[in-house]
């Protein structure tokens, strides 16, 4: 019996070494690929939040600099941000409060240049849609309307295209084109949920263009 088993084993492992002289190299590989993928991803996500927590001490410089109304540490904060951490969305929040920061600061200049940026390189779209409403803004407020205009040619999200009708039409008003202004502004009534508050400023244009949107009183009739 003991024999018996002794070949038995004997034939199992002759079995397994062959399947090993056989596949052992490819379970290797395999074995290496895996474990190597395992570590490139632990990898990534170490370098990914390492970046992140840079980026967030960066954008907290901006915030301060922002706070103490410092412009020429704004940019150099914000250029440092471009650089090294350009595609994380601190960087395009960042852009966004630096903008702010330098209009308020009298350097419509540093805006422009903060928002083109964004507009251009954030890969997240509603970022993109804020800056160039922004950066419109900045041009109608330097009567730069047709650069204004060329701005707001950009395809928006649906869901900011109701404020981009708004803004062309306030730069439409600024030309003196009111027809033009109230179709704009009409677009941006007609798309702005009635919960949204923005609506009523909206309403407030309209009507100074004698466009009445409020709705009309229930009938006697339709109360009862």
């Amino acid at each position: 019996m003991a024999q018996h088993l002794d070949l038995e084993e004997q034939e199992q492992l002759d079995q397994l070494k062959h399947f090993w002289a056989q596949y052992g190299n490819l379970i290797t590989w395999v074995l290496i690929a895996v474990l190597g993928g395992f570590a490139a991803w632990n990898g990534w996500n170490y370098w990914q939040r390492s970046q992140a927590t840079k980026a967030a001490a960066l954008f907290d410089e901006i915030e301060r600099a922002s706070d103490s109304k410092d412009a020429e540490k704004i940019e150099r904060a914000l250029a440092d941000m471009k650089d090294r951490f350009g595609g994380t969305s601190y960087a395009a929040q960042g852009a966004l409060l630096a903008a702010k920061s330098l209009f308020d600061a009298g350097k419509p200049d540093g805006a422009k240049v903060a928002l083109a940026w964004v507009a251009e390189k954030s890969s997240d779209e509603s970022f993109q849609a804020v800056a160039r409403l922004r950066l419109a803004g900045v041009h109608l407020e330097g009567k730069a309307f047709d650069q204004a205009l060329k701005v707001l040619e950009a395809p928006m999200p649906k869901a900011y295209e109701p404020l981009a009708a708004d803004r062309r039409g306030d730069v439409l008003m600024a030309q003196g084109k009111g027809d033009d202004a109230k179709a704009q502004y009409q677009k941006a009534w007609d798309g702005l949920s009635n919960r949204n508050e923005y609506r009523q400023l909206v309403q407030v244009k309209l009507a100074a263009l004698g466009v009445d949107v409020s709705p009309a009183p229930a009938s006697n009739e339709a109360a009862r």
